[in-house]
């Protein structure tokens, strides 16, 4: 199932009149996608830099749907941001993937690059780029702080980048609390491939555990971390804690993580972070980080 999103003419580049055809083209792509907030960034992004000719849609694609969809993409494509549950879908479409992709096991950038006959499809992550960069916010020291123990809530995609990122930031033994160990191989296997070990438990016992870590990451879906929230401990936790969910705003374990005196990172930093990584790789221009960061938060906000 193909589905636009938009409801102006799907012609019509941002900032054109209607009937104009942009030069440049990018979307995101998942299902569901209306709830996406890549239009925004990237949209703000090429307001910012200039680029009236660039126009960013959301368009709703299965995994059954996306081979068309990429069949069908002409020479005025530059890029697309995937979604679940796309990240692994895409890997049998692209003529090359960027080693770390490869190694995560998950693509969420697809570049486009060449024409006609020579075009060739290119597969990266800036999910891990994200995670990185938004941590380096609640960190001392930044992105060159050096992370000793670590805990991941979660065994999908984004937990393969997450254990990517912390491997960047020196810590490659985090602790992974998941539903289901047994369940959890594709995860392991990523690891291995990035060189990490992790040390898998129970997501059950992650609520008298994940207060001494240097750094927390929940890749869990929205609210599926709620009943933690409503159990943790009443002492102050030790590190920072980024829960990639941004909806609501904060969340309930952002929320008590915050009200025991912990630092929290908003899970928005993350998106925001790795949408003006794929702005760089799209358009071959620095991603505008203050420009797309007050549209993603006026739009939050509404």
């Amino acid at each position: 199932m193909l589905r636009a999103m938009d409801r102006h003419d799907p012609q019509a580049p941002v900032g054109h009149a209607p009937g104009t055809r942009a030069r440049s083209r990018a979307a995101v792509l998942g299902h569901p996608i209306a709830h996406s907030l890549s239009p925004t960034l990237h949209r703000a992004a090429y307001e910012s830099l200039g680029l009236a000719d660039w126009r960013y849609d959301a368009v709703d694609v299965t995994e059954d749907g996306l081979a068309a969809f990429v069949g069908s993409l002409d020479d005025t494509w530059a890029g697309l941001s995937l979604t679940m549950p796309l990240k692994q879908t895409v890997l049998g479409l692209l003529d090359h993937v960027e080693p770390l992709a490869e190694v995560v096991g998950a693509v969420n950038t697809v570049l486009l690059q060449g024409s006609g006959a020579g075009r060739v499809l290119v597969g990266a992550n800036t999910d891990v780029y994200g995670l990185v960069t938004a941590l380096g916010e609640g960190l001392t020291g930044g992105t060159a702080a050096r992370v000793g123990t670590a805990a991941v809530l979660g065994a999908g995609a984004t937990a393969a980048s997450t254990l990517a990122a912390l491997g960047q930031l020196g810590c490659t033994t985090a602790v992974v609390y998941v539903r289901s160990v047994p369940r959890a191989g594709g995860l392991v296997r990523a690891a291995h491939r990035m060189g990490v070990q992790p040390v898998l438990r129970s997501l059950d016992d992650a609520v008298d555990q994940i207060g001494t870590a240097d750094v927390v990451v929940s890749t869990l879906p929205p609210h599926a971390a709620d009943d933690l929230a409503a159990a943790l401990p009443g002492a102050r936790p030790a590190g920072v804690l980024l829960d990639v969910a941004y909806d609501p705003r904060p969340t309930a374990l952002s929320a008590a993580w915050a009200a025991r005196g912990g630092v929290v990172v908003g899970g928005e930093r993350m998106l925001l972070h790795q949408a003006v990584e794929q702005v760089r790789l799209m358009t071959g221009r620095p991603g505008p980080v203050d420009a797309m960061a007050a549209a993603l938060d006026a739009r939050l906000a509404s």
